[in-house]
């Protein structure tokens, strides 16, 4: 076979590390520099003629700076013979603006689609979109993964007596009834009313949450105004504890602060995005092995969704 390389922008190179270390592969040589006026400069260190070719880049902040540096990568590979070129993006920036929600607006998810086509790349590999439809704003292959697929083991192991599964709002009702399902729990939701970008008011919960312990599922957290407030009247109604499960770990803004509150016990991130701070009532579990086993699969052509059945 042709063989396959695995290269890294300066997003998560950690995460890329993991990826690699799992892979038992080196991770592939590419200087990436900055000028003076901050334009990106990048130098591939070694041959990808005729190879496979894997770009781990999440697209998190600095947003604009890491999907230049991989659309500039794509190009270098592309440039470089590089047979085929996949794209992992464990977390894919500007996904919540995926529809005209008001007048004069953009569809910046699509936008971002159009620019890794147009770049070169051939495939994306993704983990939780924020709308799953998002997927068809491509004309290439979209692999969207499932972050329940590590999040599922560890709420088993806190061996909850009483657990039961909460969607933050109406939009992630599907997302939360799979995990319900998965665990074999029930669930409830959080009715609540967003007034301004970044800013929520929690009105009331759908569902009998007296004496249990919520699993509040959500594919992101960015500045936890949602997440505190749905805790904080969850433990209201009765919560006897109140967890809660995202897998992009924004956090930005007022997040660590509000994330002091009592109301969270615990919450529970993925490592696509590297956080800038810790937090004893954060934990994080990695989707490294996640991600190399389906560059793995996506090299020899094998089922990625086989992981998930």
């Amino acid at each position: 076979m042709r063989g396959y390389k695995v290269f890294t922008g300066t997003a998560n190179p950690e995460f890329a590390k993991r990826v690699a270390k799992h892979l038992s592969l080196p991770l592939s040589a590419a200087e990436i520099k900055t000028f003076s006026d901050g334009e990106i400069s990048v130098q591939i260190s070694e041959s990808v003629r005729g190879k496979d070719v894997f770009i781990i880049q999440s697209t998190c902040a600095p947003a604009n700076i890491n999907l230049m540096e991989l659309l500039i990568l794509t190009d270098a590979l592309r440039r470089s013979s590089a047979s085929t070129i996949t794209a992992i993006m464990p977390y894919f920036g500007y996904a919540r603006q995926d529809r005209k929600a008001a007048p004069r607006v953009p569809i910046t998810a699509k936008l971002v689609a159009n620019m890794i086509q147009t770049a070169g790349i051939d495939r994306v590999v993704t983990i939780d979109l924020h709308a799953g439809q998002i997927q068809g704003f491509f004309d290439i292959p979209v692999d969207n993964l499932y972050g329940s697929i590590i999040f599922n083991e560890y709420i088993k192991s806190k061996n909850f007596k009483n657990p039961i599964i909460a969607s933050p709002d109406i939009g992630g009702v599907a997302r939360a009834r799979s995990f319900a399902k998965l665990l074999g729990v029930d669930m409830v939701i959080v009715d609540k009313r967003r007034e301004r970008a970044n800013e929520s008011e929690v009105m009331n919960i759908i569902g009998d949450v007296a004496g249990k312990d919520v699993i509040l599922v959500d594919d992101m957290i960015d500045t936890a105004g949602t997440i505190v407030k749905a805790a904080e009247v969850l433990k209201k109604k009765g919560a006897t504890s109140v967890m809660a499960c995202c897998t992009h770990p924004v956090l930005s803004g007022p997040a660590y602060e509000r994330l002091e509150n009592d109301a969270l016990d615990e919450l529970v991130v993925s490592d696509t995005i590297p956080l800038s701070k810790k937090m004893d009532k954060i934990k994080v579990l990695s989707v490294a092995p996640t991600f190399a086993e389906v560059i793995r699969r996506v090299y020899h052509n094998e089922s990625v969704n086989g992981l998930f059945v």
